[in-house]
């Protein structure tokens, strides 16, 4: 079977298409996933570090409030004069304690409960704690010497040794708090008053929920993780698996994140790959993890990505595959046209000519096939024109060698008659005449130098001059430096017998031609100026860019832009009884 171009060109094109849209579709795929996933994981590591955030401002208002305890003057006084034996003195005391830390506390709704231990007694909201002075928190507190404790959090039965609660559903089973020695103080008037060395100074305790730091999570994360507060001893302070709260997590990839501080991991757990984002609390010292598979994140968007992402890649294919068909039949109809049409002149019908409707690669190849045909047909004819034409050149070249030199000698011996008859006016009106042809009629019509210009200017103003007798003048204001450069020939002649001719045409005397040359940003400048009767614009415009019989400027307009470049040219302004100025521009360096 054979097939044919366009069918082999067009399986080309489908191979090229499909090969990129498979590898970009796979691209788009992936980079599309890794964003979305990348952003997800920003959007979780907002959330673990917004919720330390939200903790660690209502923890500073215990701290600080705690501090606000140490100045207070009311539990000074109490703790000053208190005296332990006193039963009476201890509950009234109680009382006052009571009110003072309600009054710091009780506003704030994540404290559970808030007391001061001493050795003979427990202020504050009574729990069932026996001698809370014989528990890890007490002598954490003691250790500290005034500053806060962040004790994480414990089981209520093993830290008080209440055995008999631990069957019972109790609500503060498992608690954290905030503790410190509270060593009071005020100031009375410029003397700062302390308590008696040999008074017993008290352990503020502030309790927490373990639940507060699991409401504040389970709200925020994402569905399908899992977070863990852990101590700097990466005991498990709060754990969606409460089973395992106040346990000692012993993972390595743990040991990793306390010492960053803060970020995120993509680590693989229990064979998932987990996007894990954790910060620290500046307050407490504690470690937030929020664990959460990355198939949790994107899940829901992975069929959103492959289906768009198919439906693209069809699309595109799709119209790839139209646009194909159209481009080959682009490529392989003008050819069929060519083979054709060249058939045709085989066969020796040189009248065979194709139809071209485009301008590109294909069109110029077709045009250039008719030019090749037209050429061959046309070959026979022009072989003898040519012949004919080759004699009649060279006789007119004959002439034109022999026409100057022929009236050289003319106007010489025409001249030497003149000076015979002392005729000295015609004499030097023959030698202008003579320069001026001589100027004109060379071989080489290549660009002269200023001075050439100026000195057959001269000339052709002398005769004209001499013709109406004294009409006008001329001056000459011209930079020094452009003699050094060449300039096109005959350039000014057409703007000063303009200037003569039809400016001065109503005059009778008084007529001026000003010729002024300079240079400027590496340009030169030429400007013929006349104070004739001048022009309106719409005949300055009709010279310019219409068809008048100002062909001579039309010439040197035409000349100066294919020697130069279209930038360069002539602008004219003129103002009826106000004369014409007529500047052109020419480049500095030419080549």
């Amino acid at each position: 079977m054979k097939i044919t171009f366009r069918y082999r060109l067009l399986a080309s094109f489908i191979f090229l298409i499909a090969v990129p849209l498979i590898v970009l579709g796979t691209l788009f795929y992936r980079t599309s996933l890794q964003v979305v996933t990348e952003q997800a994981q920003k959007n979780v590591y907002e959330i673990v570090k917004k919720n330390n955030e939200i903790m660690d401002t209502k923890l500073r208002i215990i701290d600080q409030n705690s501090m606000a305890l140490f100045v207070d003057k009311e539990l000074f006084r109490v703790f000053n004069h208190l005296k332990p034996e006193n039963k009476a003195d201890l509950l009234a005391a109680d009382r006052l304690v009571s009110d003072a830390l309600r009054s710091y506390f009780s506003q704030i709704d994540e404290v559970y409960a808030y007391q001061l231990w001493t050795s003979y007694f427990t202020f504050g909201q009574p729990l069932p704690q026996g001698d809370p002075t014989n528990t890890d928190i007490y002598r954490a507190a003691r250790q500290a010497g005034g500053k806060m404790v962040w004790y994480p959090t414990y089981d209520f039965v093993d830290m008080f040794n209440q055995p008999y609660l631990a069957d019972g559903k109790i609500d503060f089973r498992y608690l954290f708090s905030a503790t410190r020695v509270l060593d009071f103080s005020y100031l009375n008037n410029t003397t700062l008053e302390k308590l008696d060395p040999g008074i017993e100074r008290p352990v503020l305790t502030i309790s927490f929920k373990s639940d507060t730091l699991k409401s504040l999570y389970e709200k925020s994360i994402p569905d399908g993780s899992r977070f863990l507060v852990l101590d700097p001893d990466n005991r498990i302070v709060a754990n969606s698996e409460p089973g395992r709260i106040t346990q000692v997590y012993k993972d390595n990839w743990v040991e990793q994140l306390q010492q960053a501080g803060s970020g995120t991991r993509r680590i693989t757990l229990d064979g998932v790959n987990t996007i894990v984002c954790f910060d620290r609390s500046q307050v407490t010292g504690w470690m937030s993890i929020v664990m959460t598979p990355e198939s949790a994140l994107v899940g829901s968007l992975v069929p959103v990505i492959r289906a768009s992402t198919t439906l693209l890649a069809v699309i595109m294919g799709i119209v790839a595959l139209i646009f194909a068909y159209f481009i080959s039949g682009k490529i392989t109809n003008p050819i069929k046209k060519l083979l054709g049409a060249m058939r045709s002149v085989g066969e020796g019908d040189f009248q065979t000519r194709v139809v071209v409707s485009t301008n590109d690669e294909f069109g110029i190849l077709l045009q250039r096939f008719n030019l090749m045909n037209d050429r061959i047909r046309l070959l026979v004819s022009e072989n003898y024109e040519i012949k004919l034409k080759e004699q009649e050149a060279e006789i007119q070249a004959l002439n034109m060698q022999m026409n100057p030199h022929f009236l050289y000698n003319t106007l010489n011996v025409m001249n030497w008659m003149a000076i015979e008859n002392d005729q000295k006016e015609l004499s030097k009106t023959l030698v202008c005449l003579s320069n001026m042809l001589h100027y004109t009629s060379r071989k080489e019509w290549g660009a002269v130098h200023l001075s050439e210009e100026i000195e057959w200017m001269k000339n052709y103003f002398y005769i004209m001059s001499v013709r109406f007798e004294g009409k006008f003048t001329v001056s000459y204001e011209i930079d020094s430096m452009l003699y050094d450069y060449k300039m096109p020939r005959l350039l000014f002649q057409p703007f000063v017998e303009n200037a003569i001719l039809h400016g001065f045409d109503q005059t009778e005397a008084g007529g001026l031609i000003r010729i002024r040359g300079w240079i400027e940003h590496g340009t030169r400048y030429f400007e013929i100026e006349d104070n004739g009767r001048g022009m309106s614009s719409d005949a300055v415009h009709a010279i310019l860019y219409r068809e008048s019989s100002s062909v001579g400027i039309k010439n040197t307009i035409a000349r100066i832009r294919m020697t130069y470049g279209e930038e360069y040219g002539v602008m004219i302004s003129s103002d009826p009884g106000f004369g014409t100025k007529v500047t052109i521009t020419l480049p500095l360096q030419t080549q």
